[in-house]
């Protein structure tokens, strides 16, 4: 993990450099004051050399004012390093999460996900700055103090140093406990941020149900969780940090009582003594800086372990080249069988075969597996067993991309962006002119609703569409689809949940898109796949009849049965 993690600062080697040399100047210029106290206590104010006390002041003065530039430095130029090592890390966790297959979002809440991309690395952020010149200007400070005081009273020191390894192993003793009790605070954090996403996002059916009380205590439940999480470690971070205080403290009482006995006994003399205890704070100050440092530290290595948890994850299995196919819309199940992860098979030795340009009507019962076919041939799923042959070459053996490039899917629940009409139909075909975009709204019977909009094609949709209607939505849909223009089309019960009126317009425009194109249809509404060239009953995720209508209806089984009830 730390050899990753280190991997983000190759960029800005520079940047990196200059912030540790001006780290190491702030610390040279610190150790100056407690030597030229003692220089001035034991030569310049007994001898009256009043000129050099003067000039010592003065350059003491010119030092500080280039510290004071160095320390503008290394805050700014080492928090916009963070900065950019964590935009770096949420660049590549960005591009990892599309490289990931449809089973991750199954599993994983997209509230959680963005805790972790937004939250986790904001503190590890933190670390990349601090960490590196905190260790430094201490580390570096703790060992010229100790050459520093041994040349002033060497026993004294010895016995000070004597502490440290007290210090150490409290340290290291606290540690792991502080490390589970932050952990639980990141997930805490997310399981907030996920039930925060839910809530805002359907806010208009809990408005509708009037359960705001509900989500309210819900909310509350997500969020007294996350105190008691941050209870805990804060609990632990101050049995931390009051166990090093004391032994910091203990360290001034040492200094006091030795550092008297020696002076009776003639040891040390009174000038060296006072400059001895302004010099500890060279050894306490850095000390005090590593030991509150270890919450920023704790917070880093754990958000950066919640990072690599996500970079480490198997991608979206793709290893073909990509060759830009264009499929003709021949497609060949061969004995497909598939379940999600451990649950039972969804399709069973599932065999279809599709002929270019036919269009192919998938009905049956919910949780037939009507869906899940959909989801298998834009390979969003592995297949369990079996394949799937698109113009005689195995799914396995096409890129992603030339097999998604050739699909185009219509779905009953359509997502749209934030972004205006325009760029969302565009989201078909990201290269295409405004000319194509307003012909594949015609083609999608939208164009002259979009017309009537305030700004037109620039007009902005909201979240998710939510200033259009479910026709609307369902038209820019089409639109997209138009756009891209593929080989195979697929149409997940997209007219679903639509008004007569709406449906007939929508049906138009799909019948217009499926022309020419291999068409899969699902739909619960028989009425609008008669004219389908092949109907497939599906159930338990097993191929149960097929024909056409008339075929079907004559055969007397689960299809006609489906047809009676949606005639009556």
């Amino acid at each position: 993990m730390f050899k990753q993690f280190i991997s983000y600062y190759k960029p800005y080697k520079l940047i990196f450099s200059l912030d540790m040399l001006a780290s190491l100047f702030i610390a040279i210029i610190g150790m100056i004051y407690p030597i030229l106290t003692r220089t001035m206590l034991n030569d310049f104010i007994p001898n009256s050399k009043i000129n050099l006390l003067i000039i010592g002041g003065l350059s003491l003065l010119f030092l500080y004012l280039i510290r004071m530039y160095l320390k503008y430095f290394v805050q700014y130029y080492g928090h916009c390093m963070g900065v950019k090592m964590q935009a770096d890390m949420r660049r590549d966790m960005f591009k990892k999460l599309e490289k990931m297959p449809f089973s991750f979002y199954d599993e994983h809440e997209s509230g959680k996900i963005m805790s972790r991309m937004v939250n986790d690395l904001q503190v590890v952020s933190e670390l990349a700055h601090h960490g590196p010149e905190n260790i430094f200007i201490c580390g570096f400070t703790i060992i010229g103090s100790f050459i520093y005081l041994a040349t002033i009273e060497w026993r004294l020191t010895l016995i000070i140093f004597a502490c440290v390894p007290i210090l150490v192993f409290i340290s290291l003793f606290m540690r792991k406990r502080m490390d589970e009790a932050f952990t639980a605070t990141r997930v805490e954090t997310a399981v907030i941020n996920a039930n925060l996403e839910s809530s805002i996002s359907g806010i208009r059916v809990t408005k509708a149900y009037n359960n705001e009380e509900f989500e309210e205590k819900k909310f509350e439940k997500g969020n007294s969780s996350f105190v008691k999480a941050r209870s805990r470690a804060y609990k632990r971070m101050g049995e931390f940090g009051a166990s090093t205080a004391f032994i910091t403290d203990v360290f001034n009482v040492i200094v006091l009582l030795v550092g008297g006995i020696f002076i009776y006994y003639g040891y040390i003399n009174f000038a060296d003594y006072s400059a001895f205890i302004v010099s500890i704070n060279l050894f306490i100050t850095p000390l005090t800086t590593l030991i509150n440092f270890v919450e920023t530290y704790q917070d880093g290595v754990t958000g950066f372990r919640r990072f690599k948890e996500i970079m480490d994850l198997d991608e979206e299995k793709d290893y073909k080249e990509v060759r830009n196919l264009t499929l003709t819309g021949n497609i060949k199940f061969s004995n497909v069988s598939f379940k999600y992860n451990s649950s039972g098979d969804i399709l069973q030795d599932f065999s279809l075969d599709v002929k270019k340009g036919q269009k192919v009507a998938l009905v049956g019962p919910s949780g037939g597996g009507k869906t899940t076919i959909c989801h298998l041939l834009p390979h969003f799923y592995d297949l369990t067993t079996g394949d799937i042959l698109f113009d005689n070459i195995s799914i396995k053996e096409i890129a992603n991309y030339d097999l998604r490039q050739n699909i185009g899917i219509v779905q009953q629940d359509v997502f749209l962006f934030n972004d205006t009409i325009m760029e969302n139909i565009r989201y078909g075909k990201l290269d295409a002119s405004d000319e194509e975009v307003i012909k594949a709204a015609k083609l999608a019977r939208i164009d002259v609703d979009i017309l009537k909009m305030p700004n037109g094609y620039d007009t902005v949709i909201g979240e998710r569409g939510v200033k259009l209607s479910g026709g609307q939505k369902q038209r820019l849909s089409i639109a997209r689809v138009f756009l891209k223009d593929p080989s195979i089309l697929i149409l997940d019960e997209a007219t679903s949940a639509l008004d007569n009126a709406t449906e007939v317009l929508i049906e138009e425009a799909l019948d217009d898109l499926a022309k020419n194109r291999t068409t899969i249809v699902v739909a619960h509404r028989l009425s609008t796949i008669f004219n389908a060239d092949l109907i497939c009953v599906i159930d338990q995720g097993k191929l149960i009849e097929k024909g056409n209508h008339d075929e079907l209806v004559n055969l007397g089984g689960i299809y006609k049965k489906l047809y009676e009830s949606s005639v009556k």
